[in-house]
């Protein structure tokens, strides 16, 4: 994200915070969130206000499309 986009999602979050729920998937971890915003003060700020009254699940293992696609022939099998 530039500057600008991770500005007007900081304010998305911002004026959400403590009144409506938000529902955010990533495959990223959160360390990696200052990469994303490109700013790790903008990323610390967001988890901030996500994480204070959160709920996470951290789910292992592939994704749904990615299954589908070994099953179709589209991708060889995972290594064991």
């Amino acid at each position: 994200m530039d500057q600008a986009e991770a500005s007007l999602f900081f304010r998305l979050v911002t004026r959400r915070y403590e009144k409506a729920s938000i529902i955010l998937t990533s495959n990223k971890s959160f360390v990696d969130w200052g990469e994303i915003f490109g700013d790790q003060a903008i990323a610390t700020a967001i988890l901030d206000r996500l994480l204070h009254h959160a709920t996470t699940l951290n789910i292992k293992g592939e994704s749904y499309r990615l299954k589908e696609k070994r099953k179709a022939g589209l991708l060889k099998e995972p290594p064991r």
